[in-house]
């Protein structure tokens, strides 16, 4: 029953895919329409990180957590993508429904926050839903804060209000 985190290998998109649907689901039940999180399968997220990694995968990084040989949750960081000096992004963290509080969502981040500052930055911004409270205690609980930035970002073609958190990094 061991978690390992590794960087993602080729073969493993598809099933990144897998979790990012399974946690989009379970994670913004309630914040956005299920039909509109239901609208957009597995394969086609799994198709959309297959496309888009071999572009990325030089300025980001795509980690994948393990269990018992099984792609269980990731995160994908990279440069802020407003390109704020000395900032990095956290771009995602998705886990499968199975996975929390298992201590799968901390280990991932406390990674992602490493990486970010062996990449330079000095600062860690994400974006969260706003209705989104058990997120929001969790990043807060790992010492992100709120900056009062907001936008309204698409999550499978439904119109979401996000809240931008920071942090320090180590």
């Amino acid at each position: 029953m061991t978690l390992v985190l590794r960087p993602v290998c080729r073969d493993d998109l598809m099933a990144v895919g897998a979790v990012h649907h399974a946690s989009r689901i379970d994670t913004y039940r309630g914040f956005v329409d299920p039909e509109a999180l239901e609208s957009v399968p597995a394969e086609a997220l799994g198709r959309w990180w297959y496309e888009r990694w071999p572009y990325e995968r030089d300025t980001h990084r795509l980690t994948v957590a393990e269990r018992n040989g099984r792609i269980v949750g990731f995160t994908y960081l990279g440069p802020d993508e407003y390109g704020e000096p000395g900032l990095g992004e956290l771009y995602a963290i998705h886990l499968v429904p199975a996975e929390e509080g298992r201590g799968t969502g901390r280990a991932l981040m406390v990674d992602a926050l490493a990486a970010l500052h062996e990449r330079g930055f000095t600062r860690a911004s994400l974006w969260v839903v706003a209705g989104n409270q058990h997120a929001r205690r969790f990043y807060e609980r790992g010492g992100w804060r709120p900056d009062g930035t907001e936008r309204e970002s698409v999550i499978a073609a439904a119109i979401t209000r996000q809240l931008r958190y920071l942090r320090p990094l180590p």
